[in-house]
């Protein structure tokens, strides 16, 4: 269960210190940063993240790995030496550290310095210990944050950055999962991230005060009701424990331990959409309501923790920096991994490449 304390302690480094104050100031101004010029770039100017960046992990011994993963390749033109071949018995739902290190040293053998990001073409595993599989590849086994989930977590150097070549500035391959649970679901899922590439839709992103106030933690940073009229994109933030009904949704944000009425909803092609909850990331679980319903409703990419995570804002996206960057032109994966200070314990599943914004 979640504790009532907010992400806000008492340490001796400055940056976490200030780190809230930073975000409500960025809350604030985000609106007119978004109606500006922007551009998902680094400083020297490169894109944000291309198909001949991203490698696509396949395990050999899941058919729907292998299924989907040449479907995926052949949707996004990834080159046939990005995909990369590895053996995962048993679709466990976690590895230990030792397994994971092993699985590890397999997949960076079979990648090139070119590779910014990888895809994992299965849903389980998914954990690593109290690790998700998806920062323990980026970042490496946090072991320190198993000892103790609910303790602060370490800050990822690519919370907030303009870098557009994870590995290249900071050796730090971005990683995702595309579930497997469905072959038709999963290709429906690609479709929508390839087809959110081709225009932009007049669009709708929600943020949701919830009475569940324990998961309410990151609703501060929750951007103010308007329209960013050259992004074609509403913002509605509300009180209110779920929406019905509603056919334009791009972004869907907050907490509460299962979101009704998602059967409702049209999701556009290249929705984000996540809560906050302790469990949203152990997704073949029922405790909570799984990250996997997210795109089982039409949503493209999603995020959740594996482990209990205590109500932290930094360890779930951070509303405003998923919005920025996002309308940047950055892909989901991209926008999702800035938008998260301590990820340790977030797993990131979607699509990767889809960048609705991005034109």
């Amino acid at each position: 269960m979640f504790h009532s304390e907010h992400g806000l302690f008492s340490s001796g480094l400055l940056l976490r210190y200030l780190l809230p104050y930073l975000l409500r100031y960025f809350s604030a101004v985000v609106l007119a940063v978004c109606a500006g010029p922007l551009h998902a770039q680094s400083a020297a100017g490169e894109p944000g993240l291309q198909a001949a960046q991203l490698a696509v992990i396949v395990n050999d011994d899941e058919p729907n790995s292998v299924t989907l993963g040449e479907f995926y390749r052949q949707a996004r033109d990834i080159p046939a030496k990005n995909m990369v071949h590895v053996k995962i018995p048993n679709r466990p739902h976690k590895l230990t550290a030792a397994a994971f290190a092993v699985l590890k040293k397999d997949i960076e053998a079979q990648l090139g310095p070119e590779i910014q990001a990888v895809l994992m073409v299965w849903t389980a595993p998914y954990a690593v210990e109290c690790n998700s599989i998806t920062s323990a590849f980026t970042l490496g086994f946090d072991a320190a944050q198993c000892e103790k989930s609910c303790s602060p977590g370490k800050l990822s150097p690519y919370f907030n950055s303009a870098s557009s070549r994870p590995y290249t500035d900071f050796g730090m391959r971005l990683a995702m999962l595309l579930p497997t649970e469905s072959v038709a679901a999963s290709k429906a899922l690609v479709e929508r991230g390839v087809v959110s590439g081709f225009r932009t839709p007049a669009a709708t992103a929600y943020y949701l005060t919830t009475n569940d106030h324990a998961r309410n933690s990151r609703a501060q940073f929750f951007p103010p009701s308007g329209r960013i009229a050259q992004k074609k994109l509403t913002l509605k933030s509300l009180r209110a424990d779920s929406i019905e009904g509603a056919r334009d949704v791009m972004i869907y944000q907050t907490g509460i331990r299962r979101v009704a009425h998602l059967e409702s909803l049209g999701f556009l092609p290249g929705a984000l959409a996540d809560h906050l909850t302790s469990s949203g990331g152990d997704l073949l679980a029922d405790d909570q309501m799984s990250s996997l319903r997210w795109l089982d409703a039409g949503a493209t990419a999603s995020y959740g923790t594996v482990s209990e995570p205590c109500n932290y804002w930094q360890k779930f996206p951070h509303p405003t920096a998923l919005l920025k960057y996002y309308l940047s032109g950055a892909s989901a994966l991209e926008a999702y991994w800035k938008s998260v200070a301590w990820p340790a314990q977030g797993v990131f599943i979607g699509e990767p490449l889809a960048a609705p914004y991005r034109h």
